[in-house]
């Protein structure tokens, strides 16, 4: 009997898996790489898929409860003004991020969490947001210069579509694009690299990726960060236990840390 191409059956699963609409704007990438894995340890095609949809869940799906209405969004912006302070595009932005849980976490500290994590080295020139979900979207409580270079990347496709969108308004100095960062680190050089909530979701795809990203990361400083409760809202222990799980992460690295707490989030300030 002749052996079906390993590849063909990857295809499959990977078409499988987009026939979901929470899965359809996926990196594809990223789809293939869970899948290839899950393939060798699932016993049939069908336990994959079951298997890589959950995994994706897990890193990107449970964080968008529902589907943003990114067409809508984009009609609402043509009518708001351009300049970043301006309090209804502040609106809008505040509005938007509800849409992404972990972002609305930090909407009661978003006046708050920037200034006071990028302090000392502010104001800054160029940010990369790795797996930003919808955090561009507060640019306008982030202490930068006037013509800043802002570069994001997530795994939603039609995410990231909405953040041109949303730069091209503001007639912001960058880009965002659909990456898969198991498969490789922006090289770009830039002030500060954001990794807000990023690495639990990172340790998912394999357990050495954090400290890969933050070595290979070409940034002065980076900005990382841990939430302190579920998402079911549950917290206990789990403050002290990303604070220690992250300073074993960097032992040993000569970087100068400064650790700042808030309700509901534990941020790093890491000095390369």
């Amino acid at each position: 009997m002749k052996s079906v191409d390993p590849e063909i059956i990857l295809n499959q699963l990977v078409d499988q898996v987009q026939q979901g609409v929470s899965y359809r704007e996926i990196q594809p990438d990223l789809i293939r790489s869970i899948g290839r894995r899950e393939l060798r340890e699932r016993r049939n095609l069908r336990e994959a898929v079951k298997a890589t949809r959950s995994k994706l869940h897990q890193i990107g799906g449970a964080f968008i409860p529902g589907q943003p209405d990114y067409s809508n969004w984009g009609h609402r912006l043509q009518g708001l003004p351009v300049g970043r302070q301006d309090p209804e595009l502040k609106r809008f932005c505040l509005d938007a991020m509800r849409a992404h849980t972990s972002t609305r976490e930090r909407l009661p500290i978003v006046d708050t969490f920037f200034n006071t994590c990028l302090a000392g080295i502010g104001p800054i020139r160029s940010i990369l947001d790795l797996a930003c979900g919808l955090n561009p979207l507060a640019i306008p409580w982030m202490p930068l210069v006037d013509k800043p270079l802002y570069l994001a990347c997530d795994i939603y496709g039609d995410m990231v579509a909405f953040l041109g969108i949303f730069f091209a308004h503001l007639r912001q100095n960058g880009h965002a694009w659909s990456c898969d960062l198991s498969q490789g680190i922006p090289d770009d050089r830039v002030h500060v690299a954001l990794l807000l909530k990023v690495i639990p979701c990172l340790e998912q795809l394999d357990k050495s990726l954090p400290l890969l990203l933050m070595d290979g990361i070409h940034a002065d400083h980076l900005l990382v960060s841990f939430p302190v409760t579920s998402l079911g809202g549950r917290g206990k222990g789990m403050r002290a236990n990303y604070e220690a799980h992250f300073m074993e992460l960097v032992a040993g690295r000569p970087w100068r840390i400064e650790c700042h707490e808030f309700p509901g989030e534990l941020a790093f300030l890491v000095t390369k």
